[in-house]
């Protein structure tokens, strides 16, 4: 650093001593500088205090700067940790989701069929409704036909056998027969005195239709020979015509 040499200060060193008797050498007679170096160590003493100060501002800063990064590092790394653990939970949320979404699905699909089956079964239930209301309104007619027949039947053959009543005690005692129950609208006609009398003879009559029809003869006859008996009775509306031909064949049957 130069150190300035005002006029006054360079008149100062080059003032002369007073005249000495002793001889001056050459060193004496050069001029003194006074190059001031308290000033310039306080100067640089400043200047070094300035320089540490600034280093140690600069130091503090970096420092500083350096921990906020670090901070401000952590800070960004554990904010990543948080956004991975949370996209983790909804990646995981979103498949549970999905998979929910697929069970609903498929369980809405089954009940989407199940629904569509029990429909087609109502519409069949409802269609074999209406079929078995419509053959119920026909047995209910059909069974309402039969009766007013069957009454109309019955009226018939009570008619019949109060007409048949003097007839068949008539024969009763002329063939000398009984007439039993043999179950529903079957009678039995017995016949007492033919053969050795030890073997009861006798024959079924349906009474159920309006001709007359033998179902079982005791002892057993030749079926073509009871048919041409009854076919007989039948065509003359004849009951003595059916007991004394159902009489002479028992009659033969027990002697043969």
């Amino acid at each position: 650093m130069a150190i300035p040499l005002t006029p006054s200060r360079f008149a100062h060193s080059l003032s002369f001593a007073p005249p000495s008797r002793a001889p001056l050498s050459m060193a004496d007679t050069l001029p003194s500088a006074d190059f001031n170096f308290d000033d310039l160590r306080q100067r640089m003493s400043a200047f070094t205090l300035r320089f540490d100060d600034f280093i140690a501002k600069g130091r503090k800063r970096v420092l500083e700067e350096r921990n906020a990064f670090r901070a401000n590092v952590a800070e960004i790394e554990e904010s990543h940790r948080s956004t991975t653990q949370q996209i983790s939970s909804l990646q995981t949320a979103s498949e549970s989701h999905a998979t929910t979404l697929e069970k609903e699905s498929a369980e809405k699909e089954d009940l989407e069929s199940a629904i569509t089956q029990l429909q087609s079964q109502r519409t069949s239930h409802l269609a074999l409704r209406t079929e078995l209301q419509t053959s119920l309104t026909h047995s209910r007619a059909r069974l309402t036909t039969l009766r007013a027949q069957q009454a109309e039947h019955q009226s018939a053959l009570a008619a019949q056998a109060r007409e048949n009543a003097p007839e068949l005690a008539f024969w009763e005692r002329t063939l000398g027969l009984r007439v039993e129950g043999a179950g529903g609208e079957v009678l039995r006609f017995v016949f007492d005195g033919l053969g050795d009398g030890r073997e009861e003879c006798w024959f079924e009559l349906d009474t159920g239709s309006e001709e007359f029809e033998v179902r079982e003869t005791q002892p057993g006859v030749e079926a073509e020979e009871v048919r041409t008996v009854v076919e007989g009775a039948n065509e003359r509306k004849s009951l003595g015509g059916l007991l004394k031909g159902m009489r002479g064949l028992l009659g033969d049957a027990v002697k043969g």
